[in-house]
């Protein structure tokens, strides 16, 4: 049985969302294809995720010079604990689909918060004389990403961050197997919109088959 990590970060619903609804399409697929495997969704914007900001740093250092957890402020302990979390959740799930939209040529700034917390040296990856190495290296990822425009080739094929982001730091994680599905030029062509919804609707399906 694998423990699959379903994270989304999108705030409107799956009914307005392109990613979201190839991403329910798919985790709904994948469902009926596992069903021993336990699944649990990650709503980025319905969950707390702290940044990493003068709370967090002020109580992680305290901590490294000996401070008992339970002498740290208020805000350091629940902000610190709440990242502990997130990390523990993550390492302990063995596959991890993030489903996006592209916003500013990236990803919503919660997902880049999320992916922060996780980024934590002894537990997602480890630093040794060599450089840093992973630690993920028995799981699987995927992103599902809507673009409103066209960048999967041309001059815009290099303005796209979100997914070479998410790829580039399940790589430095470890992670063996990426894989990325989007849907794109809904926005561009606004006519062949539900078309190019129906279509990535359908390539979710496929991929829910042999992920």
């Amino acid at each position: 049985m694998a423990k699959v990590l379903y994270i989304t970060a999108h705030p409107l619903t799956e009914e307005q969302s392109f990613s979201l609804s190839a991403g329910k399409a798919f985790i709904d697929t994948y469902k009926e294809q596992n069903e021993n495997d336990e699944i649990v969704h990650l709503d980025l914007f319905k969950e707390n995720i702290p940044h990493i900001d003068a709370d967090v740093l002020g109580g992680w250092g305290k901590l490294q010079q000996g401070t008992e957890f339970t002498a740290l402020s208020a805000d350091e302990q629940a902000k610190i604990g709440r990242l502990a979390e997130l990390v523990d959740q993550f390492t302990a799930s063995d596959k991890f689909v993030f489903v996006t939209p592209l916003w500013n040529f990236s990803f919503p700034p919660v997902m880049k918060a999320y992916l922060d917390a996780v980024a934590v040296a002894g537990k997602t990856f480890r630093y040794t004389q060599e450089g840093p190495v992973g630690l993920m290296t028995d799981k699987k990822a995927l992103h599902i990403q809507a673009r409103g425009g066209y960048y999967s080739e041309g001059p815009a094929a290099n303005m796209e961050m979100g997914n070479r982001y998410i790829e580039t730091i399940m790589n430095f994680f470890g992670v063996p197997s990426m894989e990325c599905l989007y849907l794109e030029g809904h926005n561009a062509n606004p006519e062949k919109a539900q078309e190019i919804k129906e279509n990535g609707i359908a390539r979710a399906k496929d991929l829910a088959h042999t992920f």
